[in-house]
Formats: C-alpha cells, structure tokens, sequence
C-alpha cells in the first residue's frame, strides 16, 4: 500500500459507505442511525491505479470525557495521527454545523495533509452546503455522492500527488486453507512473515474481554474498550509482532444466542464476526471464568471447528479467581465433556486486564498452528492403521468384514485423509471417531479439525477376465500342442 487514509467527520456523514465505496465490498456496517461505527477499520482501497489503506473512523463528537462517546473521540483522533492523509466528510445536505468548526481546527493541527470532501452533494439540495464548506479553511471541497459513486474522479485527482510521495508496503489476502498435500511433500509449516502474518480470529460472548485482549497483546489502546457489553460491533483487524511472531488479528463483535438478536445492526455485527473466522488460521475463543462454557459459547467453538480452524481456549478474568486449582479441574472436566470434537486442543488461563497467561497462550496458539499444518507420510500411515485394525477389526455387517486397504494424507490446513477400504457406506460413525481419535494420539494432534473420508476400492481378481488354460504338464499328457 502507497499511503494510509483515514475518513473522519461527524457521526452519519457517510464515513462507512464511502469506505465501502473504496474499498468495494461492504466490510463496514452501514445503517441509518448515527454512531454505528465505534473502532477503526483498515480496508485495502482501490481508486483507479491508486491502491492504499483507508481507515474508517467513529464518528466526532464534542465528547471529551471517559463516556463512550469521549473514548470514541480519542480513538478517531489516534487514526488522525497515525494515517499519512486525512479525509475531512462533511455533510453537503447539512451544511457546516459549529462542530465542524472545532474538528476542521482539529485536523489543522494533527495532520499536515487533509483534503475536505462534501459527501452528499448529487443534486440541488446539496449546494448551498457545498459553497459553505471553503467557510472552514481546508482549501476547495471535492464534490462527493459516497452512495452513487460520484467525484470519485475529482478524490483521484487529490490524492494522486500525494500517493506518490509514500513508499509502497505490503497487502495480504485471506489465508490459504484445505492445502493439497502431494506424496512425498514433506514441506514443514507455513511460517508467519510480514508479507503473509498469521492470521488469528478472537471471539467470544459480549463483555468477556476480547478487545481488552487484543489491546494487551498489540501494547496500546488502540480497540476501544469499556464495562459497556456489545462495544464492538464491526470485526476490526490489526497487524502486530506478537513476541516475535507477525500476526494479523481480528476482532469481533460479541456473539449472543440468535433468539436475543433482534436488531438489524446486531445481526449485521454478529454476520460480520462469523466472517471474520473464515478468515483466520487460528480462532482463540474468549472465555468468561464466572460463566464458562454456555450454550452460546459451545456454538461458537463448533462453529469454528466447522470451518476447519485451529481452536484454542481462552479463559478471561482469571485474576478474579480465588480457588484457582478447584477452578482449573472444573474448567478442564467441563471441555472434555461438552466439547469432545476439540479434544486435546490447548486450553489457557489468561488475565486480559493485567497481561497474565499471554505468553502461555501465544505458545497454544503457535502450537495449534503448527498441528493445522501437520504432514504424515503414507508409509506411516498405513504401519499405523496396520495397527488399529490389528487391535480393533472392522465390524462386518450382514456377514461381510469391511477390509481397510490403506490411506494416505490428501490436504492440510487442517489435515485431511482418504481411507480406502471395502463397503465404506457400512461402516458406523463410531468406528470413523475411532480412526480420528487414535490419529490425534499417535501423531500428536490434540485439538485440530481432522477430516476423514472413506472411499471404496472394489475387491477386483485381476485374473477375473482372463480364460482358463490347462496347465502345460497336463496339455503334454493328454497329446496337445504347447501354448504359444
């Protein structure tokens, strides 16, 4: 990316649907109700030949205590400082309003490059507003309809000059998952670089400390945080080395049963933060110690091993915690019991509030990594399998034995595996957790999704086509000629 842009102004002035605009997809929520965005969110934009960050902002408000909008102000005004241009939307139809005046001088102050926009300006009705924006001193307004495209030209021409002035960084993409394993690839892990980080989801039920979290690992303040339940509501990504590893982590909205979700802007929240999983390696599900393990919570952890991430546990609040090893035991009983398709994934103590457990929990999720991406041989495989149908046959329904021929590791990320054998629609789901379950404890992987599929491999006499002959010594004996 040549340059970072960030998009400020007063709440419902089309900061997010422009962002969406640049952008070009509906990353940031959008509703008619003012104050729907509450952290930043970084989107990769695209304007003609232009490609840089653009950074959508809450709302500015005339806040300046530690109320929720206050934080919200603070917040915006860190993205002012941090971006290399800033985007000054003002409402055309509006008009400049007094707090339009306090921000433009604001800006003047924090950021040397600001280009004032009028956004809402199609038609007549957006005129007068227009004309009265040059009133702030910001130089000539760009002309903008953030909801039909329009002036997008006139926003290029503005930025063009100053792209040329950044120096270019790198952009990364969704991660690659279901990686085809060829035989005899025997390529260890991905490992995390700055162009490709790995990629981490925290989610969780509202108020267990996600944005708290990931505040303490990246070192600042930069989520915005509160006792308030449901802060966040759009699923925020942030790059940062954590301990040494570079990493891309998001953010997302708390997640409630769906019978309690009845506004339109929490659903969008909670659709944004499913999302967000797709997008990980890894998913760190955020536990409260007082109220572990939920129903909301157990769908969450499903949902994640549905979509084939690796899983860590993560429990919050733990330096509220009195009886820490009666917790621990209770903590523990309860995942092998009500999550048994995680069994063995890593399940850490952490304390978001004061950073405890955190180099505890980068080594899980470093391991969980690692797991995602194990590769084994089909020479193993099959000595293993040997094994297992050694110790505990096939069943044979109806009479007939289903045989296990062999299998090979076909996919990683996470690890997928084709079993060959005879009559696969015959043998029970019990016998495939059995398979699964004894691969976690001889290869090492606890926790991981493993996806096993069963193929059929007809029992065929290669000699079945082929006629029969009499046996030469016999043929001499009975006075015929020799085969030829």
């Amino acid at each position: 990316m040549s340059f970072t842009l960030a998009i400020v102004g007063r709440p419902n002035v089309g900061k997010s649907t422009l962002f969406n605009r640049l952008v070009g997809k509906k990353l940031a929520l959008v509703d008619d109700q003012p104050g729907v965005t509450r952290d930043l969110r970084e989107g990769a934009a695209r304007l003609g030949d232009l490609r840089f960050t653009v950074i959508d902002t809450a709302g500015l408000e005339d806040a300046t205590d530690d109320s929720l909008q206050g934080r919200m102000r603070r917040l915006t005004e860190r993205a002012v400082e941090m971006a290399d241009v800033c985007l000054f939307l003002v409402d055309a139809r509006a008009g400049v309003l007094p707090t339009d005046q306090i921000f433009a001088e604001i800006l003047r102050r924090k950021n040397a490059h600001v280009i004032l926009a009028a956004n809402k300006a199609e038609g007549r009705a957006g005129e007068a507003g227009m004309l009265e924006a040059y009133s702030l001193g910001l130089g000539e307004p760009v002309p903008l309809s953030a909801e039909h495209g329009e002036g997008m030209e006139e926003l290029y021409q503005r930025l063009r000059p100053l792209a040329d002035a950044f120096d270019e960084r790198a952009a990364d993409t969704a991660p690659e998952t279901d990686v085809d394993v060829a035989e005899g690839d025997e390529d260890g892990p991905r490992v995390p670089t700055q162009a490709k980080p790995l990629q981490i989801a925290v989610i969780g039920r509202p108020n267990a400390g996600k944005s708290t979290l990931i505040n303490r690992i990246i070192g600042q303040d930069r989520l915005l945080t509160g006792p308030e339940a449901g802060i966040t509501r759009d699923a925020i990504s942030l790059r940062t080395d954590w301990e040494g590893t570079p990493v891309r982590i998001f953010d997302t909205a708390g997640m409630r049963k769906r019978a309690k979700v009845q506004d339109k802007l929490e659903k969008l929240s909670v659709s944004d933060g499913l999302r967000a999983v797709r997008f990980a390696e890894v998913v760190i599900v955020l536990l409260d110690v007082e109220i572990p393990f939920e129903q909301q919570d157990l769908r969450i952890a499903d949902f994640a091993e549905t979509e084939g991430r690796a899983v860590v546990i993560a429990v919050n609040k733990w330096d509220l915690e009195e009886a820490k090893q009666e917790k621990l035991a209770e903590l523990r009983e309860m995942f092998e019991r009500l999550l048994p398709q995680l069994r063995g994934a890593p399940m850490v103590t952490v304390s978001a509030m004061t950073g405890r457990g955190l180099d505890r929990l980068h080594k899980a999720v470093m391991k969980a990594h690692e797991v995602w991406n194990r590769r084994i041989t089909t020479a193993k495989l099959n000595q293993w399998l040997g094994a297992m149908t050694e110790a505990h046959p096939p069943p044979a329904p109806g009479g007939r034995r289903v045989k296990l021929r062999y299998m090979t590791q076909v996919k990683t990320r996470p690890p997928g595996f084709v079993v060959m054998c005879s009559h696969p629609e015959k043998l029970p789901d019990s016998y495939t957790r059995y398979l699964v379950n004894g691969l976690r404890d001889a290869f090492d992987m606890p926790g991981t999704p493993i996806r096993m599929t069963l193929r059929s491999q007809s029992d065929q006499n290669p000699y079945k086509d082929r006629k029969k002959s009499t046996p030469s010594r016999l043929r001499k004996h009975l006075g015929k000629p020799p085969l030829k």
